[in-house]
């Protein structure tokens, strides 16, 4: 029979997304769900949706790898037959905040585990609040990628080295640091892999249940936003991925790791390179305060790229911006307002593209390489005039990336893992 699919499973904060690609990294189908409110910090509804995704792929006997991406610093706890002791936090869940002190004392300065939604402080809370009685049955810390996987090879959760830097993973010394050693919840720390690798085969009974092969590979995963910048295309030194969501978010490739908390950067080591990631509190949000998607359509249509805007905004839905100002009193500059609407729409399309640029800059600034080429995922990569007036800003060639979709880039991963970005190709385990 043959193996030669590889299935890229995508958990993020709305819904689940399975792709499958042949061996030229061609779609052979795919899969979605759309999470119920219950379901969203449900690991056992989690398990029901990754089996369901499974299931609908036609092709599934004839999957040789498969590779899960779930949001970063979403973590549960679970004993030592993979069963939840707790419902999980998610990533942006900041109940654990009290435990942000104890985090401070021991983690070094800029590590990314310096968060109130961190994985660390997560488990240092939980180790605080827990009842003996449960805590007594906690056998590890595991992330929903981690946790999604050991439910198809059966083992103890193993996690990736994406997904366990906010836990206080080492990834220069590719180990734990004797800080993290030296902490009560040591015990509860997961084996760390490199992402793409292969941890082992899936469970025969599941492969039975789910009709895959007996011999597919389950694999370690990444984060939801490393996987969509897997899907982008980008491979070399100085490209860039720009999301235009919500909010703007950019990573940059670097050969060295850049990292200032000041501005809240840090980099993921992505095999021999570094993807450096920043975010603004502009974006697609404040658009949307103003203008529905249609009218942003229609009204876009209407704007001349090359002509002249004197207009000289910082669009912010409220005072605060992080990067590439970092200001938490900074103000938002939202007039005058033209009368022609399109001239408004230009003027803030043309300061997102300018703060785009600038982040850029920063990123340069604080040792990153030049950006060189930028790919353009989120809602915004579709706006061809946008598109126009960025490439103005930014002096680069700017394009739409060459897939958008997490679940791809997860795809790409369990095929090929990290050999993309590595100076000495070699396949994954």
């Amino acid at each position: 029979m043959l193996s030669d699919l590889a299935l890229g499973i995508d958990f993020g904060t709305s819904g689940a997304r399975a792709i499958a690609l042949n061996p030229t990294h061609q779609i052979v189908a795919e899969s979605r769900h759309v999470f119920t409110p219950s379901q969203v910090s449900n690991p056992t509804a989690w398990r029901s949706v990754l089996y369901q995704l499974i299931q609908a792929i036609p092709q599934r006997n004839r999957i040789s790898r498969i590779a899960i991406n779930g949001t970063s610093a979403t973590v549960l706890l679970c004993d030592a037959k993979q069963n939840p002791l707790t419902p999980a936090l998610l990533y942006n869940d900041t109940r654990a905040r009290s435990a942000l002190t104890q985090v401070e004392h021991f983690a070094p300065t800029g590590s990314a585990t310096l968060s109130a939604t961190s994985s660390l402080t997560k488990a240092l809370w939980w180790f605080g609040s827990l009842e003996v009685a449960v805590r007594s049955q906690v056998s590890q810390l595991a992330h929903q990628a981690d946790w999604l996987a050991a439910q198809l090879h059966g083992q103890a959760p193993e996690s990736d080295y994406h997904n366990a830097l906010k836990l206080g993973y080492d990834v220069h010394k590719c180990a734990y640091p004797d800080w993290l050693l030296a902490l009560p919840i040591a015990p509860w720390l997961p084996v760390v892999n490199e992402p793409g690798r292969a941890i082992a085969p899936i469970s025969p009974t599941i492969a039975t249940e789910l009709s895959l092969s007996k011999t597919c590979l389950i694999c370690a995963g990444t984060t939801d936003s490393i996987a969509a910048f897997l899907a982008s295309g980008a491979t070399q030194p100085g490209e860039g991925v720009t999301s235009l969501g919500s909010t703007l978010v950019l990573k940059l490739l670097s050969q060295r790791s850049i990292d200032d908390s000041t501005f809240g950067v840090y980099s993921h080591k992505l095999g021999d390179l570094w993807l450096a990631g920043g975010a603004s509190n502009t974006g697609g949000a404040v658009l949307k305060r103003f203008f529905s998607s249609e009218q942003i359509a229609d009204l876009s249509a209407q704007i001349d790229p090359a002509a002249p805007c004197q207009l000289n905004y910082y669009p912010l839905n409220c005072p605060g911006e992080r990067f590439p100002i970092n200001d938490p009193d900074y103000l938002p500059r939202l007039d005058p307002r033209p009368a022609e609407d399109k001239d408004f729409l230009q003027g803030l399309l043309a300061a997102i593209a300018r703060i785009e640029a600038e982040g850029y800059q920063k990123l340069f600034e604080l040792g990153g390489p030049a950006v060189t080429r930028i790919y353009t995922a989120g809602g915004g990569a579709k706006n061809e005039r946008w598109r126009s007036l960025r490439q103005q800003k930014i002096g680069k060639p700017v394009t739409a990336a060459a897939q958008t979709e997490a679940a791809y880039g997860t795809a790409l991963l369990a095929m090929d893992g990290l050999t993309a970005f590595k100076r000495t190709k070699s396949s994954p385990r």
